[in-house]
């Protein structure tokens, strides 16, 4: 007896679908709110702009705006049409050195600025970093759900290029104390260090 398909069957092959509508549920929701976080991220970077007097964080700004532009474009791109974009994703370089000064110098304890007439480049860049992580990790996330491979392969390009943009904001950071970063004792740390050993080399058969 011939089996019945099911009217109500929704399952269908990648193969049989248009390259727009070959997207899952989870992948749809989670890309829609990736491009959100992307869209805050640059609305919030316009808003910062005519604010930041230094120079080298203007730049750092500008350059990161023009990379999250071209992004954003690709994504959509990608997202609505589910085929290869037009203009792919590229590499994000910084300009700065990567120095880091490692410890602690006194500092005051700090709390939330009462007014935005006390905000200051200290505070741009760190709220310039919280978006950024924000990107990266939406990227991430949709990058997991993603079935349409096309669609994965550009959530998972723009990661590494987002945390470069975050290390970049570090940078900046580091160099000026806004961000400290502490050392375990030299002790703590070669034990810590030293709590793993490599596999051997599997045997040749």
């Amino acid at each position: 007896m011939q089996q019945q398909q099911n009217p109500n069957s929704q399952m269908q092959n990648s193969s049989n679908l248009a390259a727009n509508k070959s997207h899952g549920a989870h992948e749809i929701m989670d890309v829609h709110e990736t491009l959100s976080t992307l869209t805050g991220t640059l609305e919030h970077y316009k808003m910062y702009q005519p604010n930041i007097q230094c120079e080298q964080l203007k730049s750092i700004l500008s350059r990161q705006t023009q990379y999250l532009n071209q992004l954003y474009n690709t994504m959509v791109n990608t997202y609505q049409s589910g085929t290869r974009p037009p203009q792919p994703t590229t590499t994000y370089n910084f300009e700065l050195s990567n120095d880091v000064t490692y410890g602690l110098s006194p500092s005051q304890p700090t709390q939330p600025q009462q007014s935005p007439q006390s905000l200051n480049e200290q505070n741009y860049s760190s709220y310039m970093m919280g978006h950024i992580k924000a990107c990266a990790t939406a990227c991430t996330t949709s990058a997991l759900e993603a079935t349409n491979p096309v669609m994965r392969r550009v959530l998972q390009d723009s990661v590494p290029n987002l945390c470069e943009m975050a290390y970049e904001l570090f940078l900046y950071q580091n160099d000026r104390s806004y961000y400290q970063v502490p050392q375990f004792d030299d002790q703590s740390m070669t034990q810590l260090l030293n709590s793993f050993t490599a596999i051997p080399n599997p045997q040749q058969h």
